[in-house]
């Protein structure tokens, strides 16, 4: 599905932003550490420049160990929780070392690194405000707690400091925000103006169905939203997926899709090539091959009897099992070319004597509580300029 590959690229992202944030923080962390130690104190304070004391070099190997630790996470843990853990591992290790430093030596009190302003500066490069709150946050306990513990006051110049350097490095996030947002938009906008194209074109064939995907898509959407299974991003590719869960059609004849009459046997299979022909449709379109789970199995049934694959239970995909009571739903309550609509409430109760037998019983449990929406969204839907053969006030069928 077309989520997997944009989740696939998030990743590779991902794991290529975290790799140059560790390779700049390490350059600039230890070319600070040689600099003070070697240029500043003999250049800038007029020479004595001592070894890095013992305590330094443990922090040094500390820090150091914080790569390995990482890249063996990279490997094995979840990939967007790592760079919370190498920042937090500095800030701990270089905390307790510098304090360690500071009682145990005759050295005046040093803290902070270079390195620190890269870490507060390069946190919106993720376009995650979590973790630029999570960097600010440490940086500010780290000194705020150093300044308190230790009766240092000269640590709130450098809490100032922080504050100042959050606030660019929060502008900067928010412009990337904006920029990734305004691609976001453009690209649904893109993809929306495609599917409703694909839409209308279903409906030229069939205009007794006309609105009929729309409204699917808005039952099943509000279905699965109450599952709080799905994020924002997996439900509006949903919803896209419902637009075009009958694209098949278009394969269908005429003479059967708009038939008035019971199809035959003969005619029904044709009917039942639908998912298939509709999967292959968009198998290999960039942006609409996320729809091919719902396309192909929101005709299954969760006792096996479906089609095109007899698939059971929970064999059948979670958001073709929704599109199925969204569908089954809309088609008893729109009129078609053989019979009127139903009432809401025959519906209702034929979904409700459906469960377990040609619905998910779980799914029908969570349609019966969200169903006053199905039902407003019903009353209040144009049913004039979306299907001719129904007022927009009763929903009743009316003469042509």
């Amino acid at each position: 599905m077309q989520d997997k590959k944009n989740q696939q690229a998030f990743i590779n992202t991902e794991n290529r932003t975290l790799k140059w944030f560790l390779a700049l923080f390490y350059v600039i962390y230890f070319f600070y550490e040689i600099f003070y130690q070697g240029f500043y104190k003999d250049f800038i304070l007029g020479g004595g420049a001592a070894d890095p004391g013992i305590l330094n070099y443990v922090m040094y190997a500390l820090i150091w160990g914080l790569l390995p630790i990482t890249y063996l996470l990279l490997k094995r843990s979840n990939l967007f929780v790592v760079k919370y853990f190498f920042v937090a591992g500095y800030f701990v290790i270089s905390f307790i070392c510098e304090s360690a430093i500071f009682l145990l030596s005759d050295e005046w009190f040093r803290s902070g690194n270079a390195a620190e302003v890269l870490l507060l500066l390069f946190a919106p490069i993720f376009v995650n405000t979590n973790f630029f709150l999570f960097v600010f946050a440490g940086l500010l306990l780290k000194y705020v707690v150093t300044g308190l513990l230790f009766g240092l006051t000269e640590v709130f110049f450098i809490i100032a400091l922080v504050i100042i350097l959050a606030l660019i490095s929060l502008f900067i996030l928010k412009r990337f925000q904006v920029y990734v947002g305004a691609i976001q938009t453009a690209y649904n906008n893109q993809l929306e103006g495609i599917v409703k194209g694909v839409i209308a074109t279903i409906e030229l064939k069939d205009p007794y169905t006309r609105g009929h995907s729309e409204r699917v898509a808005f039952y099943a959407k509000t279905l699965a939203t109450s599952l709080n299974t799905f994020s924002k991003s997996e439900l509006s590719s949903f919803y896209y997926a419902c637009l075009l869960h009958d694209i098949g059609k278009v394969s269908i004849p005429d003479a059967i899709l708009m038939k008035p009459g019971r199809l035959t046997a003969e005619e029904y299979e044709v009917i039942k090539t639908h998912p298939d022909v509709g999967t292959d449709a968009i198998r290999k379109v960039e942006g609409l091959n996320m729809s091919i789970e719902v396309i192909k199995y929101h005709h299954e049934r969760w006792d096996g009897t479906g089609y095109p694959e007899q698939l059971k239970g929970k064999d059948i995909p979670l958001m073709a099992r929704v599109v199925t009571i969204a569908d089954a739903f809309d088609a008893m309550t729109s009129s078609r070319s053989y019979r009127r609509a139903l009432s809401v409430e025959d519906a209702y109760n034929r979904i409700v004597e459906g469960k377990g037998s040609q619905f998910d019983p779980e799914l029908v449990e969570a349609f019966q509580k969200i169903f006053p929406e199905w039902v407003n969204y019903h009353q209040t839907y144009d049913w004039f300029n979306g299907n001719p053969l129904q007022n927009k006030a009763e929903g009743k069928e009316v003469a042509k």
